[in-house]
């Protein structure tokens, strides 16, 4: 072989090598799963002028509907996120040590499908508000509940759930932007006196 036919060889050789390193490269690596993106809406809040023994600020995109209205249960509605955070009020009339086991029971009944559970104690003594915000990470139906109470009158639970399959991969950019919610909920609760009928 002369130098010239050497050299063209080796070069298609090297063409059908790289040929088929290449494709064998994209048929052995799967793409990884996609999930649609979320348009996600701008942070404002609004007042709850509550008919019930509680009030709060709450996003604008989101609506309040009674769920029970001779016990103040109400569920707060994102529709365009479908999701809701439903919150159940309870009188304390010494039985405050129930309802906090209640509320722990409840947030974790969540084991078998959490990796891990997290709680951050809340306490503004001004307010006489007082709480645990529970953050459930993993695929558990729901990823944040909380309970707030005076101790000595009044104890609200919430629980924030989806209208969709737990999926801590694609519901993490919403539960990360409702927590912040839940949180400015918190932060806002107060407690008032039963409004005249």
């Amino acid at each position: 072989m002369h130098l010239k036919q050497k050299t063209i060889f080796i070069f298609i050789i090297s063409l059908l090598f790289t040929i088929g390193l290449t494709s064998c490269e994209s048929e052995s690596f799967p793409k990884p799963k996609g999930y649609c993106r979320i348009d996600l809406p701008v942070k404002k809040y609004q007042h709850y002028d509550s008919p019930y023994l509680y009030t709060f600020d709450y996003p604008v995109y989101s609506k309040i509907i009674d769920y029970k209205t001779d016990s103040c249960w109400i569920n707060i509605i994102f529709p365009t996120l479908n999701g809701k955070i439903h919150i159940s009020y309870k009188n304390v009339k010494h039985n405050i040590a129930k309802h906090l086991e209640d509320a722990r029971t409840l947030a974790y009944k969540h084991t078998i499908k959490a990796d891990a559970i997290g709680e951050t104690p809340y306490y503004n003594n001004e307010k006489k508000v007082y709480g645990i915000l529970y953050e459930i990470k993993g695929n558990a139906a729901s990823s944040l509940q909380f309970f707030l109470t005076d101790s000595t009158e009044h104890f609200i639970r919430g629980a924030l759930y989806f209208e969709a399959r737990p999926n801590k991969d694609s519901l993490a950019p919403v539960i990360d932007f409702l927590k912040k919610d839940v949180i400015h909920l918190i932060e806002t609760l107060e407690w008032q006196q039963p409004k005249a009928k």
